[in-house]
């Protein structure tokens, strides 16, 4: 701890706290905190303490949560407090490499040899507020210069993305495709948002009565909302894109019972309208959700005549009480194959694949 924190005494150094709450959104704030000898120049064994200032962080943790400790390029400290038994806190040990037994202290460190960051660690990384940039990212400014500072639909983006990863085909490996196209898709974007970001900030935040506070916080939401949204839109943009390529008939977005619009319908509206309340073997539906937290439970009120549900989503490591409701509740969780490393060997005998998917409706569909 020394040798991480540092041994200046009652010197404040910059932290950035974040209280991932469980299954909700989490919150965060930038403060400081102290690594001091509560002993120093008394006769006494030196005894270490870290302090920090009380905040809604602080406030929120309790008994039995994990904490993690990691600092920065910047040399900044994030104090990260993860809920007992919560999917941030699976999430973060397969993140961070850690596998603690009981309550226990466990250190590691990193180096510039570790591997570059997955699909699964910049997905975690984004959710606890962590920004990262692209390897190469300037190669990407030649796809997206005719955007200018504008964001296109998301399916056009989609469909750039695509288009600029002709090697990749979903006929060979539908998972690694699924992921290759995100994972494209997202560059792009972070190298467009940057620029688009950017010309705002320099042209200023003024209006007849000096700053304007009111329009700096709408465009700063705006940009948090633009990227929550986006994301979902472009799993199910790309996960069309599979099901075409392995000539899988489905419909997008069909109006079942009670106005439910499940993300996809298998085959089509007309077998599922035309089937009896317990339903058809050739029926199947597929939620698609980029983050799961409590929200799967969607899932389960719509297309009422498919008894067992099926959810894609991206969301790595999600914490075993949960995948355990969705099991009892009926439904099976799809998630593409290069995320399955972040889950527990137990969950991973369970969970399926965007092959194990396909594969699936097909030999229904020849029922």
């Amino acid at each position: 701890m020394k040798d991480f924190l540092g041994t200046e005494p009652h010197h404040k150094s910059p932290a950035i706290y974040v209280w991932l709450g469980g299954d909700q959104d989490g919150i965060s704030e930038e403060s400081w905190f102290t690594h001091y000898d509560t002993r120093l120049n008394k006769p006494r064994a030196a005894e270490w303490r870290l302090y920090y200032p009380s905040n809604p962080i602080t406030e929120a943790m309790k008994a039995g949560d994990t904490l993690f400790l990691a600092k920065d390029h910047g040399n900044v400290l994030w104090f990260i407090v993860a809920p007992e038994g919560s999917t941030s806190e699976q999430q973060l040990l397969w993140l961070f490499g850690l596998r603690p037994e009981g309550e226990e202290f466990i250190s590691r460190g990193f180096s510039d040899e570790d591997p570059e960051l997955d699909f699964a660690a910049r997905f975690i990384l984004d959710e606890i507020g962590v920004e990262f940039e692209e390897p190469e990212a300037d190669k990407l400014d030649s796809i997206i210069e005719k955007f200018g500072t504008t964001f296109p639909k998301t399916a056009a983006f989609s469909d750039l993305a695509r288009l600029t990863l002709p090697e990749v085909r979903a006929e060979d490996d539908p998972d690694a495709a699924l992921i290759a196209w995100l994972d494209h898709e997202e560059a792009l974007f972070r190298r467009l948002e940057r620029r688009v970001v950017s010309s705002r900030i320099e042209a200023g935040f003024t209006n007849a009565d000096g700053t304007d506070v009111d329009g700096f916080i709408s465009f700063s939401l705006s940009v948090q909302n633009r990227r929550k949204s986006r994301m979902g839109h472009s799993l199910e943009n790309h996960m069309a894109a599979v099901l075409r390529a392995h000539d899988i008939r489905h419909v997008r977005g069909a109006i079942t019972e009670h106005k439910h619009k499940p993300d996809f319908l298998f085959p089509d509206l007309e077998t599922y309208q035309a089937a009896p309340a317990d339903g058809d073997v050739r029926l199947t539906m597929l939620g698609a959700k980029s983050t799961c937290k409590d929200r799967w439970r969607q899932v389960l009120a719509e297309a009422e005549k498919i008894s067992r549900k099926h959810l894609l989503t991206l969301e790595p490591g999600i914490s075993e009480p949960q995948t355990d409701q969705m099991e009892a509740s009926s439904l099976q969780l799809v998630v593409p194959s290069p995320v399955h490393g972040s889950y527990t060997e137990a969950q991973r005998s369970w969970l399926w694949s965007v092959g194990d998917f396909i594969g699936e409706v097909r030999a229904r569909a020849m029922s």
